[in-house]
């Protein structure tokens, strides 16, 4: 690899299941990534059974 710089952005990862992003850099220089998750099961309201 190259010129490598450590404080250049990481592109999206993106799978069928999730997406992660990176966020910035806090005053430690720890970077975190967000993950923002797919949802492949509907949901549905709860609905009260019929009383008999």
């Amino acid at each position: 690899m190259g010129n490598v710089n450590a404080k250049d952005p990481v592109p999206d990862g993106k799978t069928k299941y999730y997406t992660t992003k990176q966020q910035p850099e806090n005053d430690k220089g720890f970077v975190g990534y967000h993950t923002e998750w797919v949802e492949w099961h509907k949901e549905v309201p709860y609905e009260t059974p019929k009383k008999p």
